[in-house]
């Protein structure tokens, strides 16, 4: 590994939505890290990466990439959702520490057996569950912590969009292999979040469904989790919704917590923003804010506002850094990923039969 005062070297695979929008810009962002290669096979973005980070080495494939492993610190894997688990497996076995985008594989076993290599080889393994740092996220996580909504009943999350026309592309393919769908793409979001609220599941239900004309996969889905703590979350994501409800809906035994709009990262990231050291970031105007109270409708006046906490999306990769430095915590682990993995099995399992899951 290098030294200290020397940034780690990155080799991110892929540079597609995830990593061109995502990883690439937050890697480039954080003073730890450099991000040294790109790979990808198509020239337009080959040349899009060394437009965007000059002096970035690019390889073509994963495999060109990884032949250069003595010169790299971290590998991130932004590639298709089918490639996550070859490719890590290929990292780790090449002596790599890793970061995989969310899904980090297909199923909770396969999961388990990418845990269970980096444990054996001594490497970090790490899943980019970003939206652990959304602005909303964070802020609900400060009022639980404080105890404002009393014990939590009912958590309502909705990830939901407006896409009445398909756009094409892996992620909206019926193939079992793509892993396309909403279920495991917006779903490992929402679900993540809920456990991480909440802790385990112990019973899942859900209803997954293919709207749109010439769809494949499921591109409206619910999901009923029940935790051990008997707290019942109940989660949406659509790319079929005319009128999208709030983000989070929270209902306690003295208070609720209801927040409308999505996390602004995601459009600032997309529109070219990055985020730099003392400029604000993640931040939402005052009429955005949430609202806590009882007795009455955010919309008709009810509750409170509570200034929203800005997003953090840069924090993930500097916890990463830390990890490897040997100086912090893996912010988001294997292990969690697969327990993620548990609930939707169990609700693709769900919606296909129709009937609740134990877990």
């Amino acid at each position: 590994m290098s030294s200290p005062r020397t940034p780690l070297r990155v080799g991110l695979v892929g540079y597609g939505l995830a990593g061109s929008v995502f990883h690439a810009p937050l890697i480039a962002a954080s003073p730890d890290l450099v991000l040294d290669t790109v790979s990808t096979g198509n020239p337009e973005r080959a040349a899009q990466a060394r437009a965007e980070h000059p002096g970035v080495r690019v390889a073509g494939s994963a495999e060109e990439l990884l032949a250069r492993a003595d010169a790299l610190d971290l590998v991130v894997v932004a590639s298709p959702n089918k490639t996550h688990v070859p490719v890590a497996t290929a990292a780790l076995k090449a002596g790599l520490p890793v970061v995989v985008d969310k899904p980090l594989a297909g199923t909770a076993a396969e999961a388990r057996a990418l845990a269970a290599l980096a444990e054996e080889r001594g490497l970090l393994l790490s899943v980019f569950q970003n939206r652990r740092w959304d602005n909303d996220f964070r802020t609900l996580r400060a009022l639980l912590a404080d105890g404002a909504l009393g014990e939590v009943q009912r958590f309502e999350s909705r990830f939901e969009r407006w896409r009445p026309q398909l756009k094409g592309g892996w992620r909206e393919s019926g193939a079992p292999e793509e892993i396309g769908g909403l279920l495991y793409d917006l779903g490992s979001h929402v679900v993540d979040q809920a456990l991480v609220l909440f802790g385990p599941a112990v019973r899942v239900y859900a209803e997954a469904d293919v709207r749109r004309p010439g769809a494949e996969a499921d591109d409206d889905t619910f999901i009923a989790v029940t935790h051990a703590n008997g707290v019942r979350s109940h989660l949406w994501t659509s790319a079929t919704t005319a009128q999208l409800g709030p983000r989070f809906r929270v209902l306690g035994r003295t208070a609720g917590y209801v927040k409308y709009g999505l996390d602004p990262q995601e459009a600032a990231l997309r529109e070219g923003l990055r985020p730099e050291p003392g400029t604000p970031w993640g931040v939402e105007p005052e009429e955005l804010w949430g609202r806590l109270g009882a007795g009455e409708s955010p919309l008709t006046g009810g509750g409170t506002p509570v200034e929203t906490l800005p997003g953090a999306y840069p924090a993930y990769y500097e916890a990463v850094a830390a990890a490897l430095r040997g100086t912090g915590a893996n912010p988001v682990t294997a292990h969690e990923a697969a327990a993620a993995l548990d609930v939707l099995e169990a609700a693709r399992l769900s919606a296909r039969e129709g009937v609740a899951v134990s877990l």
